[in-house]
């Protein structure tokens, strides 16, 4: 298990220090809440459920409280940085963990090949890598995930699905993976389905003992939750769900959970395939076992498609997906070797390693346009807008102003301005408008109820929002910097001398040429607060 994790800690290095910006979002939430100001994006905001990953924030939190997270550096590295990717390691050596208990159910004497077949997938894959280790909490789900996996192998093989401490840890891990993400509700149906695969006539009201039992486990806790957040921020879903106006699923959106075949590789998924088809052709321990295995597999898949495509690269929500398949080929793999000859085990050794050979070259080119430019970082949002927009605000004398972007993370924990979120997850009128496919609404929300002196926009957030440059002209913005279809405004009215908007625009294009360009900032430093750092 200490190879396998080392093995995948080892594919994480290439992506250095990143930390994808989403995340810094979550991690001003903890710098809120461990300060008292309680759960605001930035203080003298208003509560807002701008995260969507509870119990990780609990995690950073509980990390801050004890000086480990958002208080320096060590070795010159922020522990912004290192206090995720160590919790993401302890959580992946977990989900090995949880890989070896269920090989030991079933197959005692190969549980470690099982482990570090398991581990070997998981470091071939770079989604699952990548997004471990990206400050999320992508670990975390995973380690539900494979959690609810081990403890449906165990029951099933060894005949304990119904007891009680079966039935309510199955709840509380399900719990846990609904408060780390909305979408790990779904493991909420695994016990249940798990339980109604298998029944037995003579054991009905045991079962439906069981089922009450692992549901009420899950389902009063995330009651009070849910109760919580209506009273504490006046929704039954987090506003970042608000804010995405998540549709029911079509059938073309299911299907793109097919691009994981492709992107996972066709031949190790038809090794798999392959594996588990003889696997659960022949009655025994090993059938109920994968069959058991397949139930959270399926729902995750399921949740996977429900969610439809994001905008960040390598398949970012489909972390317990990866998890869970890569498990479920190994210990395919492991029973169908016990079971062969040896000309049999050659053929299925080489299938394997062919099957992993191809799924490394297949993501190759894919992988290294991601390692080389990996999704926004925290590190480079906080150059960019956190530092920059501090640097106009002194340099244009505008006290005590807002600046409205769509980039949040990086930026709330270092500006001094007050943010307001073009992208609507920390803003709810911004969230709102999104909801009713109102772009107009937000519009007018901005230029005229909020009226920030600073404003950026650029890409996709120009064309969704409409805060396109003739419109903001119209509205009384000046360009400061332009990029692409957008770019960086100052409100005219609120410069008391025009030509320091003139000198200001000179100044910033060759820094804000070359950062745009590169998207690589110098460095996050120790730490990221207001004040702290070199203005662009």
């Amino acid at each position: 298990m200490a190879f396998a994790t080392l093995l995948i800690a080892w594919r994480a290095s290439a992506l250095g220090q990143w930390i994808v910006d989403d995340a810094a979002i979550t991690f001003a939430y903890a710098r809120s809440i461990d300060e008292g100001l309680g759960p605001v994006q930035q203080p003298g905001a208003d509560p807002v459920e701008g995260y969507s990953n509870s119990s990780w924030l609990a995690l950073l939190v509980i990390g801050r409280r004890l000086g480990l997270f958002d208080r320096g550096a060590l070795l010159g590295v922020s522990d912004l940085v290192l206090y995720p990717k160590a919790l993401a390691l302890l959580c992946t050596a977990g989900v090995l963990a949880c890989a070896a208990m269920a090989a030991r159910a079933l197959l005692p004497g190969r549980a470690w090949a099982v482990t570090l077949l398991t581990g070997g997938i998981l470091a071939a894959n770079l989604s699952y890598v990548a997004w471990s280790f990206s400050g999320l909490e992508n670990p975390l789900y995973a380690l539900t995930a494979a959690a609810t996996g081990a403890l449906l192998v165990r029951g099933a093989v060894r005949g304990t699905l119904l007891r009680p401490a079966v039935a309510a840890g199955a709840g509380a891990v399900a719990l846990l993976a609904a408060l780390t993400r909305p979408d790990g509700a779904v493991l909420a149906a695994a016990y249940p389905v798990a339980v109604l695969l298998f029944l037995r006539r003579d054991r009905l009201a045991r079962a439906v003992r069981a089922v009450a039992l692992g549901c009420g486990t899950f389902a009063l806790p995330y009651a009070v939750f849910l109760l919580w957040r209506r009273s504490a921020f006046g929704l039954w879903v987090p506003n970042t769900a608000v804010a995405k106006a998540q549709k029911p699923p079509d059938l073309a959106q299911l299907g793109s959970a097919g691009e994981l075949l492709t992107y996972g590789g066709w031949a190790l998924a038809l090794t798999g395939a392959a594996c588990a088809g003889i696997a659960l052709a022949r009655p025994g321990p090993a059938r109920r076992a994968l069959a058991a295995l397949l139930v959270p597999l399926a729902l995750t898949l399921l949740a996977y498609g429900v969610l439809g495509r994001d905008w960040m690269a390598l398949y970012r929500f489909a972390t317990p997906v990866w998890v869970l398949a890569a498990t479920a080929l190994a210990l395919a793999a492991a029973t169908v070797w016990r079971a062969e000859s040896r000309r049999a085990r050659a053929v299925l050794g080489c299938a394997l390693a062919g099957a992993l050979l191809l799924s490394v070259t297949g993501q190759a080119a894919q992988n290294g346009r991601f390692v080389n430019r990996p999704t926004l970082s925290m590190c480079y949002v906080a150059e960019r807008y956190g530092h920059t927009f501090d640097a106009y605000a002194a340099r244009l004398g505008l006290r005590d102003a807002t600046v409205a972007l769509p980039d949040l993370g990086g930026t709330l924990l270092t500006t001094r301005l007050r943010v307001v979120d073009v992208a609507g997850l920390t803003d709810r009128r911004v969230a709102a408008a999104y909801a009713a496919a109102d772009p107009a609404a937000l519009r007018d929300y901005v230029l005229n109820d909020v009226r920030p002196e600073l404003l950026h926009v650029h890409a996709a957030w120009t064309r969704r929002t409409g805060l396109t440059p003739p419109l903001l002209a119209a509205a009384g913005y000046v360009p400061l910097y332009a990029e692409g279809n957008g770019g960086d405004f100052v409100r005219a009215d609120a410069v008391r001398d025009p030509a320091r908007i003139a000198a200001e625009r000179e100044r910033v294009r060759p820094v804000l040429d070359a950062m745009v360009r590169e998207m690589r900032p110098a460095g996050c430093g120790p730490t990221l607060r207001a004040g702290e750092g070199t203005p662009a």
